[in-house]
């Protein structure tokens, strides 16, 4: 009897094991929280063509701030009255050229070249900060104090952007908002 007895004790440790082993197998493969769910835009298959010099954007008027908005850039109904781009893939608002003293850089990508990828194909979501320091995978950025009132209605931790080459300005990237459609230049500014 007493053997039975060690035996059915044995069982019962044995049984309880495994279903605390089971229960804690479950935990870990407990499956992640669902995805929120993203706003679906377009995104542009490529960046602006160089745009040709605009002279009154050469130098600024006097008495001209740098940051603000130069023209209104809504040019059709619910467009945003920022740069933004069309679903044929037209840049509105990079039209001021390679003199556009807005996005003149003395010394061009001070803290190397962005090397995380550009176009459609390279979707980052923004992971904190703000239009003067915002980082994203693991990369740290700031918009051009010409497009700060551009990139008002950006969600810094959370909104998706896609990175372009700027043709015309070195120095600078474009980081076009998915959600919001709208884009700014940027200043690439190392691991962030």
């Amino acid at each position: 009897m007493r053997t039975f007895t060690s035996s059915l004790a044995f069982l019962v440790v044995l049984a309880l094991s495994a279903a605390s082993a089971a229960a804690q197998e479950r935990e870990r493969k407990a499956p992640p929280p669902p995805p929120r769910p993203r706003v679906e835009r377009h995104i542009p298959a490529h960046g602006p063509a160089p745009a040709p010099a605009a002279p009154s954007r050469q130098a600024p008027h006097p008495g001209a701030q740098p940051n603000a908005a130069p023209r209104n850039f809504r040019d059709q109904a619910g467009h945003p009255n920022a740069p933004h781009v069309h679903a044929d893939d037209r840049w509105i608002g990079h039209d001021g050229g390679r003199g556009d003293v807005r996005y003149h850089v003395d010394h061009p990508f001070p803290h190397g070249r962005f090397t995380g990828g550009f176009g459609p194909g390279h979707v980052f979501r923004l992971a904190g900060g703000g239009p003067r320091h915002f980082v994203f995978s693991g990369f740290a950025f700031e918009v051009a104090p010409a497009d700060l009132d551009f990139c008002n209605d950006w969600l810094w931790d959370s909104d998706d952007v896609v990175l372009y080459e700027d043709p015309d300005h070195d120095g600078y990237y474009l980081a076009y908002n998915v959600r919001t459609g709208t884009y700014v230049h940027v200043l690439f500014l190392g691991p962030g």
